[in-house]
Formats: C-alpha cells, sequence, structure tokens
C-alpha cells in the first residue's frame, strides 16, 4: 500500500480491494484503516477508511450492508464526508485489476536515469504507449520501474478502460 498511513488492517477482502482503489485515486492524499468509533456507550460503529483528499475528509464504509442510518449524520456533525462503497462499485470493470497489478510493485523504486530519460521522452512526444516506453529502463526493471513510476505519480496510465498492456498509453502525471 502506497498511500496508507499506519498499519493496514483490513476487516474482509472487498475492504482490501478498496485499499487498492484508494491507492490509484489521483485525487486521495492519503487514507487509513479504521480510523475512529462512531457512536457512544450504547452503540458503536467502526468505519473502514478515513480518506484524505486534500482538506476534504472522508469517512468510507465498505461493503454489503448499508451502514447504521446514524453512522453518516454523526460523521457529518464530526466534520467529516461519508460514503459506503458496495462489492459492484469496488469491483466493477478493470481498475482493480490493474490496481492489484501495479501495485505487486509498491515497494519499487525506479533509478533517477531511468525516471528522466523517460519524462524526457514524454515532454518531447506528450504521450506514450507502454511498449514504448520500456527501452528508456537501463537500470530498473522496465515493468516495474514503469509501475513504480505510476504509483508514484510521476507517470499516468488509463485504469479503467483495459487491462494494462503494450499499447496502454503513457503520460507525464497532472492533478
Amino acid at each position: 500500500m502506497v498511500r496508507c498511513k499506519g498499519e493496514p488492517a483490513f476487516r474482509s477482502q472487498l475492504a482490501r480491494d478498496a485499499g487498492c482503489l484508494l491507492d490509484l485515486d489521483d485525487d486521495v492524499d492519503a487514507w487509513s484503516c479504521l480510523p475512529l468509533a462512531l457512536g457512544g456507550d450504547e452503540y458503536q460503529h467502526l468505519p473502514d477508511f478515513h480518506v484524505r483528499r486534500g482538506d476534504r475528509h472522508t469517512l468510507l464504509d465498505v461493503g454489503p450492508a448499508p451502514p447504521p442510518d446514524w453512522a453518516a449524520r454523526e460523521a457529518s456533525e464530526r466534520g467529516y464526508d461519508y460514503h459506503h462503497w458496495t462489492s459492484l462499485e469496488v469491483r466493477r470493470g478493470h481498475r482493480l485489476g490493474n490496481a492489484k497489478d501495479l501495485l505487486r510493485y509498491a515497494r519499487w523504486r525506479c533509478a533517477l536515469g531511468d525516471r528522466i530519460r523517460l519524462l524526457a521522452g514524454l515532454e518531447e512526444s506528450g504521450t506514450l504507449t507502454v511498449a514504448e516506453c520500456l527501452p528508456a529502463f537501463r537500470e530498473t526493471l522496465p515493468i516495474a520501474g514503469l509501475a513504480s513510476l505510476v504509483l508514484h505519480r510521476f507517470l499516468a496510465v488509463e485504469l479503467d478502460e483495459a487491462p494494462i498492456g503494450p499499447s496502454t498509453i503513457v503520460r507525464q502525471f497532472s492533478r
């Protein structure tokens, strides 16, 4: 996990999958697991995530059953946005599979020379395909280097249209 602050602790595989999506969401600055308890002595609810997007803070629950009705209200009273994702939202399309493929390389770091070569090529041409990017890597394994640069927001690739492949377009990351 790249943007997780603290120890990742997931209640379910669906929550772990949601963490993968949060790591690849361009708007997410940081997230943490099981951040705080809502409720009081009589009843409590522990959201799956706290997500920070700039100045906005969101509590996020993931699962098939919606959280208690009062959870969103209490989150709002504490100054948080509140959202609930179902398995359909987490697992639809190609984004999750692509996120998992990229996150296999979360511990890799791309060598500076490879990064500069690739960014220079992108400045010159605007976009390249994955296949066209691979020769730029001389010090780092090519796919590991490319994935690292995507995960650390030097590069961006389309995650929703299809599985990442040789013809996937690569561009410089911009917020």
